[in-house]
């Protein structure tokens, strides 16, 4: 699903929002049975780690720290995710190979990555562990049409091979013919004024 909306229209908040990075001030945040919202802090963070790969717009990757690492971080804070991936530093360079990430590049600090190769480290750790919901805040921003054409497709891809869902922010129109659902964030802020 793609969630359309102007700089500034609230897409990262909602995102934050269905993350649980925030409490709602009104209303409920469910995940299927699961209402976030109804949990404390630490709960939600769990929740978060276990259940939701977030492919931030900054990347927030740890720039002195090697791109295993990097991939790796979320299952340190996740046991079922962990489980999941069954051997982490197998499946970490599974995915850097499918994501089109050189040979090798798994040592190699991520911050000496270019961007593109930053946003594909980005895009292995939300992945690995295989968490039902992928969330992405603007990940094609900064890349060229041909570059976000073949990240696009990488994306999509790996997300049909994990079983995950995915949840995407942009305020590019033209991304609209790529997924099966579009909402802009126009239409959610009048469906809920005109419900209050």
């Amino acid at each position: 699903m793609l969630l359309l909306g102007a700089s500034g229209s609230g897409k990262s908040t909602l995102l934050s929002l269905i993350c649980g990075i925030v409490a709602a001030d009104q209303g409920k945040v469910h995940h299927g049975d699961v209402d976030i919202g109804a949990m404390r802090a630490g709960a939600r963070d769990r929740f978060r780690a276990e259940r939701i790969g977030v492919i931030f717009q900054q990347f927030n990757l740890l720039p002195y720290a090697r791109v295993i690492d990097n991939i790796l971080l979320p299952l340190r804070f996740a046991p079922e995710r962990r489980a999941r991936a069954g051997n982490g530093t197998t499946e970490a360079k599974r995915l850097c190979a499918a994501l089109g990430l050189p040979a090798g590049v798994s040592h190699t600090p991520a911050g000496q990555l270019s961007v593109g190769q930053q946003q594909r480290v980005a895009v292995a750790r939300a992945l690995i562990g295989s968490p039902p919901l992928i969330v992405a805040d603007e990940p094609t921003s900064a890349l060229d049409a041909a570059t976000q054409d073949t990240f696009l497709a990488l994306l999509f891809e790996q997300v049909t091979e994990a079983h995950s869902s995915l949840l995407m922010v942009s305020h590019d129109e033209r991304l609209g013919d790529r997924f099966d659902r579009v909402i802009r964030i126009e239409d959610v802020v009048s469906t809920v004024r005109e419900a209050a």
